[in-house]
C-alpha cells in the first residue's frame, strides 16, 4: 500500500500522519506533498523521516493507490487529474467536490458503500461540522424517519487551521498583556467574542457553512431532511459543539433515544445531568468518537428531540474520517494490491 499525503503541513495535513500511526494503517510507503512554502520540511513517521515533496503536475502520483488531500479547494480542483491519473483514490477534504453528483460525499458510519462508487476516483470528505451531525443523526433515523434539524453550532479556532489557533492564544496573551489584538484569521477578534459567522453569506442571508450543513446531510444521509443552521465561532481551541433540535415523523422517547446513542456506531452516550457530566469540548480534544448528551423532549415540539454534541474538528471532522474511509475501502478489498 502506497499512500500520500497533500497538504501535509497544515494542521489537518499533520493529523493525517498521527490518524495513520495510531490506526495502524496498513501503508508501506508514504509520500508527503506541499506547496512551495513547506516543501524540504521533514517529519517523522514510523522511525523514518519524510521530507515533504513540492505538489506538482508530473508523475509522482504513480503507484499512489490512495492520496489524502487536505489543502484547499483550489488545489484540489487543480490537481484532481493529476492526483487521480494513475488510478489513485483521491479522498479529499475540501469543499471543491462535494456536491458534484458524480463525486460520493461519505461518513462511514453512516453511507460507507457510496464510497465504492466513484467514477472520478474521487471520493469527498464532507464539512467537519456535517461530519458530526450527522453521525448522531444516523442513530435516530434508523428508529424513525427524520423530517427538520434546526442545528446551532459553536466552533473552535481549529475549523479555521493551525494558524487560526495559534492567533487564538495570541489574541488571549493580548488582551491580558494590555496590547494591541491582531485580527487576521477571523472578522473580528475571537479571544472573549463569539462571532455568528462561519464563511461567508450567501443570498438567503444564510452562510456557506450554514448551506453545507443543509445540503451535505442531505446527500449524505439519502434524505429530504430540511436542516436550518446557524454557526458561530466560538474562543474553544479545538473541537466543535452543536446544539441540535430534530423533528421525527413519530415520537421517539428519550429512553429510546438515549439507547440508540448508546449503541450508535461512533458515538459515545455523555448524559448524567445528576453529575453534571455533558460533553465539553476542552474534555474531548484529540478523542476519536463523537459524543451526545443533554438529551431532551423538544417542548415546543412533540415529535421533537433535543440534544448536545461535541467532536473533535480536526480528528473525527477531517483527518480520521477520510482515514475511516480508506480503511473501509481496504476491508471491502476496493484499495491497494
Amino acid at each position: 500500500m502506497k499512500a500520500a499525503i497533500v497538504g501535509a503541513s497544515g494542521a489537518v495535513g499533520q493529523e493525517f500522519l498521527r490518524v495513520l500511526d495510531e490506526r495502524n494503517f496498513p501503508v508501506d510507503e508514504l509520500v508527503l506533498f506541499g506547496s512551495t512554502r513547506s516543501a524540504g520540511t521533514k517529519y517523522a513517521f514510523r522511525g523514518k523521516e519524510l521530507e515533504v515533496k513540492l505538489l506538482q503536475h508530473n508523475d509522482d502520483f504513480q503507484g499512489v493507490d490512495v492520496a489524502f488531500v487536505s489543502a484547499g479547494a483550489g488545489t484540489s480542483r487543480e490537481y484532481a487529474e493529476t492526483i487521480t491519473r494513475h488510478g489513485a483514490v483521491m479522498i479529499d477534504n475540501s469543499s471543491a467536490f462535494r456536491m458534484d453528483s458524480d463525486v460520493p460525499l461519505v461518513v462511514p458510519e453512516v453511507n460507507a458503500a457510496d464510497a465504492k462508487d466513484r467514477p472520478r476516483g474521487i471520493i469527498a470528505n464532507p464539512n467537519c461540522t456535517t461530519i458530526q451531525m450527522v453521525v448522531a443523526l444516523k442513530a435516530i433515523e434508523q428508529l424513525s424517519h427524520i423530517r427538520a434539524v434546526h442545528v446551532s453550532t459553536y466552533q473552535a479556532a481549529s475549523g479555521a487551521g493551525a494558524a487560526a489557533m495559534q492567533e487564538l492564544h495570541e489574541q488571549y496573551r493580548q488582551v491580558l498583556a494590555g496590547e494591541p489584538v491582531k485580527v487576521e484569521k477571523f472578522p473580528y477578534q475571537l479571544a472573549y467574542n463569539l462571532i455568528p459567522q462561519v464563511d461567508v453569506f450567501t443570498d438567503n442571508g444564510y452562510t456557506k457553512e450554514e448551506m453545507k450543513m443543509f445540503n451535505e446531510t442531505r446527500k449524505i444521509m439519502h434524505s429530504d431532511v430540511r436542516v436550518s443552521a446557524t454557526c458561530v465561532r466560538v474562543p474553544a481551541l479545538r473541537s466543535h459543539s452543536e446544539s441540535i433540535w430534530i423533528e421525527t415523523e413519530r415520537p421517539v422517547s428519550v429512553e429510546e433515544a438515549r439507547e440508540a446513542f448508546a449503541h450508535g456506531e461512533g458515538l459515545v452516550l455523555m448524559d448524567n445531568p445528576e453529575k453534571k457530566e455533558y460533553p465539553m469540548p476542552l474534555f474531548l480534544a484529540g478523542k476519536d468518537p463523537v459524543y451526545v448528551g443533554r438529551i431532551r423532549k423538544d417542548l415546543a415540539n412533540d415529535n421533537g428531540l433535543t440534544f448536545w454534541i461535541v467532536g473533535d474538528q480536526i480528528k473525527k471532522g477531517a483527518a480520521l474520517n477520510a482515514v475511516q474511509i480508506a480503511e473501509y475501502l481496504v476491508k471491502e478489498g476496493d484499495l491497494g494490491k
